[in-house]
Order: C-alpha cells, then structure tokens, then sequence
C-alpha cells in the first residue's frame, strides 16, 4: 500500500469518524448540563421535605453515579463503541455484588424506609428487637439505642423496618402499670384509699389522665391490686421506683399486710 493510499484511507477514517465524535462530545456537554439541571432540581426537592440529611447525601450520589453511567454508555454508543457487551458485563457485575451484599442492601432498604416514614427520631425511647432504648444515631445501615443501663445497641435496619417498633415518645405519656398484693384480711375500700393516697400525692402523677386502683385478681394468698399512675415519658422511671417505695411504706404505716411466701415444717413423732 502506497502513501496516497495511507493518506486516502486515514482521510476517509477522519471523514467518517469525525461527525460521530463531534456529536459524542456535544452529547456529552448536554448530557452533564442536564445532570447538573436534574440533581439541583432534586436537591430543592429533598431540602423542601423532612428528610434526613444521610439520606438526601447517599441518594444524590447514587443518582449522580446512574446518571453517568448512562451518559458514558450513550456516548460510547455514539462513537460506533458496542455498548451490549460492557452493559452486560455491568448488569453481571451487579448482580453479583447484589448476592455479595444481600444483608447490607436489605439494611440499607431498611434505613431508607425508616428515614422517609419516620417510625421514631433521635431522642425517643423505643422497644424493638427485644431491645428498649432511646435512639441515638440513624444511619444508612444500622440504627443506635443508648439502653436503660447507658449501653450501646446496634440494630440492623433490615431487622428493625420488618419488625415491631413499640415507640414510647410519641404521645408524650406514658401510663406506669404496678401491681401489689395484700393480705385477704384486709379492708378493700381502704387498701385503694391508701394506694389513691400515694399517686395522688405524688408531684409526677398526671391527674390527668387519672390514675386508677382496682382489684386484679383473688390470688393464691394475696387480694392483687392493679395500680395504674399516668405520667410524663421522661418521668416514667421516677414515679415507677417512688411510688413502689411510698406504697410499701403507706400500707405499713396504715397496718395493712403484704402477704409473703411461708413454709410450714411437719414433724412426725416416730
């Protein structure tokens, strides 16, 4: 092949190769501008709702990434590059890290659902899992309890989006339910006058709603009383210890007997 014929087909390369390239490249201005249009749009939008602030990060970094990705591949396609073996060697290898991350991609489903219907926020005292704390970090992947003893608690949001959320902030009160036996001796109208006495007293016991002393049950050895206080949530413990404590001492001051499990020793004369 001679230099003419070097140069002709070099010529004809350029010729055919040129207007391909020129638009790959215009589509790819284009292509970037109305990404950085769609991402701005949706970012206002994610500003405007009460979501979380990981969750609007992770979700524009996953949409940027789609966005390329399809905006590399319309180009390639442009330029004359077959797409159909590289968009299949992508989907493999998705597939793939899908299996890989099963766990993690239904933890993070989980994470994303608990951010957008907000069954609980930082700060609420909840029950899931077997679990009770206040919840102190909601992340992509897991969510953090402080419990009731200052622990740390880390709960998949896969297990915790699928499971039974018990939130004990939400209504702002929360009722205290005790339960104490007496002596079937005793007087039932003034054993309730007593305990009423108590919760009435007590500066953390909403009078409303009011709080309710009934007779449970006829047990074995002991009349059981259902107490039931109402109180504020963050208050729950203190009225819990306090009126267990003013109880026992009301019921003694007032000469009323907490029965208590006895035995009795038979001897037999041989």
């Amino acid at each position: 092949m001679d230099t003419q014929q070097w140069i002709d087909k070099g010529y004809n390369i350029i010729v055919e190769f040129t207007p391909k390239l020129l638009a790959a490249i215009l589509i790819w201005i284009i292509g970037s501008w109305i990404i950085k249009l769609t991402l701005k749009g949706l970012k206002k939008i994610l500003n405007k709702g009460d979501y979380d602030e990981s969750l609007k990060k992770f979700s524009l970094s996953l949409l940027t990434w789609i966005f390329k990705i399809v905006l590399i591949l319309v180009v390639l396609g442009t330029v004359g590059v077959e797409t159909t073996s590289f968009a299949a060697i992508l989907a493999a290898a998705g597939l793939a890290i899908g299996m890989a991350l099963q766990g993690s991609l239904g933890n993070f489903a989980g994470g994303v659902l608990i951010m957008i219907f907000k069954p609980f926020k930082i700060g609420d005292l909840i029950e899931a899992q077997g679990e009770v704390g206040v919840v102190k970090e909601i992340e992509i992947f897991t969510t953090k309890l402080i419990g009731l003893s200052n622990k740390e608690i880390i709960i998949p949001n896969g297990a915790l989006s699928n499971g039974n959320i018990v939130n004990y902030t939400t209504e702002g009160t929360r009722r205290v339910d005790l339960v104490y036996g007496v002596s079937y001796d005793a007087d039932i109208k003034q054993t309730k006058n007593v305990i009423m006495n108590v919760l009435t007293s007590h500066p953390k016991v909403l009078k409303d709603p009011a709080p309710a002393v009934t007779v449970l049950e006829l047990a074995e050895s002991s009349v059981n009383f259902a107490v039931r206080p109402w109180c504020n949530t963050e208050h729950y413990w203190d009225v819990y210890f306090d009126v267990t404590e003013n109880v026992k001492e009301a019921l003694d001051a007032a000469g009323i007997e907490i029965p208590y499990p006895h035995s009795v020793e038979i001897q037999k004369e041989s």
